[in-house]
């Protein structure tokens, strides 16, 4: 063998060994994994499809982990390897956990994730009439972008508490015959004006007010016939009366179904996939558990669009009751269980779109069918509002990966200075516990219909179902 060919044969060899290459997912996928993949995706889209609203995703949870044996937790009840139990925070968040073999002060370990997104909220005094057109007003939640809003088919879903105790839920669109909302657009013949405002501007956030009747009450010649007629019809069915709006959580969200996108359906779109992919992924995870070595917990919260804030979010003392209740059932001190705890901050980063190439870092850019995207730290421009996982907790989330042949990649929500996001792992970190950010990428995030890779949500389930598993 000439020199120059051993030379050759040298190169491929550090090639091979030192440089890190990154290799699409359907190349590194195991045999039956296509079929496996398929299947899981077909339950995560039944699931995006019965849960527009956080409620409405934890009922869909309930049912889920009830017929896979799950029971409502009663504190005090003595618990066991392999018990599987959950409660539910005022119908909005809901944990879950099984039951390790080692206890509690050996730690545990934790997926949480968020099931609110983005939408519209009806204000408290919503309903109103203009020039003989009926409209609700609402108060934008989340960080959308109000252009992407109007003119798409919208449906109503939520509940209103009347004052004599009784909850009312309400769901129209997504019923076979349910007529749709909308809101309307200025026309582009008379729209000169508005396209010249910059694109956070030409929408004001006061004119997303949702389209809702036309036609007057029958027989009647007094004041705000379109407005009363709705009433009348909103009376009919549910028995509330304007008042009762005062009391009332109605969420408009976009009527899309979740589908296959692209010719070869390697694709889901759908409303919703931030962060209800990941939540979807932890729950399946936990629901396939026996009795693993350390407890799992999975933690589906709500608010974290806007801040965790709030009785229902992950700054809430609700997971901290729920976590000592499993504790004191094993006479062990929370703070023990934490300092032993990991958790996997199951919440999606942003996928690399060609198409807006230049506010990305391709090095470090998450790629649609590269695979769970880890991120050592999220918020934004010096790392300000993120946890910032250490070195040895990458390290461990690697070997956990690997060893269970998870395809996933490293992650940044863009160019530094570009902008930034932030997740609930800064307030499980603020708890004592190891947290690292783990989830799906997303193309076109928090729009009123996201996509993401079908092989990305399999791995992701995978990945989180590894790190519950973890001896």
């Amino acid at each position: 063998m000439s020199e120059e060919i051993k030379e050759q044969s040298r190169g491929e060899q550090l090639r091979k060994a030192l440089l890190y290459e990154k290799k699409n997912g359907y190349d590194r996928l195991a045999p039956g994994e296509l079929e496996a993949m398929e299947t899981y995706c077909v339950g995560y889209k039944q699931f995006l499809d019965a849960g527009k609203t956080e409620r409405e995703c934890v009922d869909r949870t309930i049912a889920l982990a009830e017929n896979a044996g799950f029971r409502p937790y009663v504190r005090g009840t003595e618990l066991k390897a392999g018990d599987k139990v959950y409660r539910v925070n005022r119908g909005k968040a809901i944990t879950l956990a099984v039951i390790g073999k080692k206890p509690l002060d050996q730690g545990a370990n934790i997926g949480a994730a968020h099931i609110d997104s983005p939408r519209l909220d009806l204000k408290q005094n919503p309903l109103y009439e203009a020039e003989e057109l009926a409209f609700l007003k609402t108060h934008y939640y989340g960080g959308l972008r109000k252009y992407q809003w109007v003119t798409i088919p919208l449906e109503l879903h939520g509940v209103v508490a009347l004052k004599g105790g009784q909850t009312v839920r309400v769901s129209v669109g997504n019923g076979q015959g349910d007529p749709l909302f909308t809101i309307d657009d200025l026309l582009p013949h008379l729209g000169a004006e508005q396209s010249k405002k910059p694109l956070g501007e030409a929408i004001p956030a006061e004119s997303l007010n949702i389209l809702v009747g036309s036609r007057p009450l029958d027989r009647d010649e007094g004041k705000d016939r379109i407005k009363l007629s709705v009433l009348e019809l909103l009376n009919r069915k549910y028995g509330i009366t304007e008042e009762d709006f005062i009391s009332a959580e109605l969420s408009a969200v976009p009527a899309f179904n979740a589908c296959d996108i692209g010719f070869d359906r390697s694709l889901i779109g759908s409303y919703g996939h931030d962060d209800r992919v990941c939540a979807y992924a932890c729950l399946t995870a936990i629901l396939q558990l026996t009795a693993p070595e350390y407890t799992a917990v999975c933690m589906l919260a709500d608010k974290e669009e806007i801040g965790s804030e709030g009785v229902t979010g992950m700054k809430s003392a609700a997971f901290d009751t729920f976590m000592e209740d499993l504790c004191q059932a094993q006479g062990i001190p929370l703070r023990a269980c934490y300092e032993k705890s990991f958790c996997l901050s199951a919440d999606v980063t942003a996928a690399y779109d060609p198409n807006f190439a230049d506010v990305y870092e391709k090095c470090n850019s998450a790629f649609v069918n590269y695979g769970m995207g880890l991120c050592k730290y999220t918020g934004a421009r010096g790392k300000s509002g993120a946890s910032d996982a250490s070195a040895e907790v990458v390290a461990r989330v690697r070997r956990v990966l690997d060893n269970a042949n998870v395809v996933w990649q490293m992650a940044e929500l863009g160019k530094v200075d570009a902008g930034g996001g932030g997740t609930v792992a800064a307030y499980m970190a603020e708890r004592n516990i190891d947290t690292l950010d783990a989830g799906v990428p997303v193309l076109s995030m928090h729009a009123p219909f996201e996509t993401v890779g079908k092989l990305d949500c399999y791995m992701t389930f995978k990945g989180i179902k590894a790190v519950f598993e973890e001896i």
